[in-house]
């Protein structure tokens, strides 16, 4: 008889899933940190996303 076997947590490599893993817009990005989505807070989040990329997300949804 064949037996699968399932990888044990000790064997198997931890998923992480985060937040920076989905498109974010800038809007999204300023209503995450707090804001309303004003233009000036939209293009700060822009700014943000240009300049740091995932990072900016990270550090508000990790």
């Amino acid at each position: 008889m064949n037996k699968i076997r399932a990888a044990s947590a000790e064997t198997a490599p931890p998923v992480w899933r985060t937040g920076a893993e989905q498109p974010w817009d800038p809007e999204d990005l300023a209503v995450a940190q707090g804001k309303d989505p004003t233009p000036e807070n939209i293009a700060r989040a822009r700014a943000e996303l240009e300049r740091d990329g995932a990072a900016a997300i990270e550090r508000t949804v990790p």
